[in-house]
């Protein structure tokens, strides 16, 4: 760890790097640790595994052209697709897909960066949504790096700062920047650790067929 980092950041830095480590290796191989330092082997994810929808209604990305999901009343983003949205959100929550919890984590992380050390303009609905799975996992290594630049650009006074992070979609303009580090960390925690069942679950199914 670079001893420039606030001994305060420095274990959170340190899980973020294991996560986004962890999660880009479980999205394109060729393997990972398996949490006891074995390397398992990991496929590429696929097309058919980033779009797949486990269950009725779940929420996905979608092309512009064939409008929101079940129980959804947007596509948010730009371009030719769009993640299923709109508020306020149906009770109980929509199962999501990979693809929707891999742009749902691109777009916050380089919201996030860009509203800490960027123009502090990005709008997340100006966005462009990937419709498959490399672009999805260029898009995430994307947000993460940027991420990562703004957590390495803070000294010990900024992790106090309040407002440090402008970002819209969330309380950050009235908290301290330390908590949303960690609000992001156990942002990338549960949902890589989602996405990384649903691969599995996905993989069961095609086994079993």
């Amino acid at each position: 760890m670079d001893a420039t980092v606030p001994p305060r950041l420095a274990p959170l830095l340190a899980q973020y790097d294991w996560a986004a480590e962890r999660l880009l290796a479980r999205l394109t191989g060729p393997d990972m640790d398996s949490g006891d330092g074995e390397r398992v082997r990991v496929d590429p994810l696929t097309d058919a595994e980033y779009l797949w929808e486990p269950a009725p209604g779940a929420w996905n990305v979608r092309r512009r052209t064939d409008g929101p999901g079940p129980g959804a009343t947007v596509l948010a983003g730009s371009g030719a697709w769009g993640r299923d949205g709109g508020r306020p959100h149906p009770w109980p929550p929509p199962l999501t897909t990979i693809a929707w919890r891999m742009e749902h984590l691109s777009t916050m992380l380089a919201g996030r960066a860009d509203h800490t050390v960027g123009t502090r303009s990005r709008v997340d609905d100006e966005t462009e949504v990937p419709g498959d799975a490399a672009s999805g996992i260029e898009a995430l290594r994307t947000g993460l790096a940027a991420w990562r630049e703004a957590l390495t650009s803070a000294d010990d006074a900024a992790l106090d700062e309040v407002g440090r992070s402008t970002y819209p979609d969330g309380d950050d303009a009235e908290q301290p920047f330390l908590e949303i580090v960690w609000w992001v960390n156990q942002e990338l925690l549960h949902h890589g650790a989602e996405i990384a069942l649903l691969r599995d679950l996905h993989r069961a199914l095609v086994a079993s067929a």
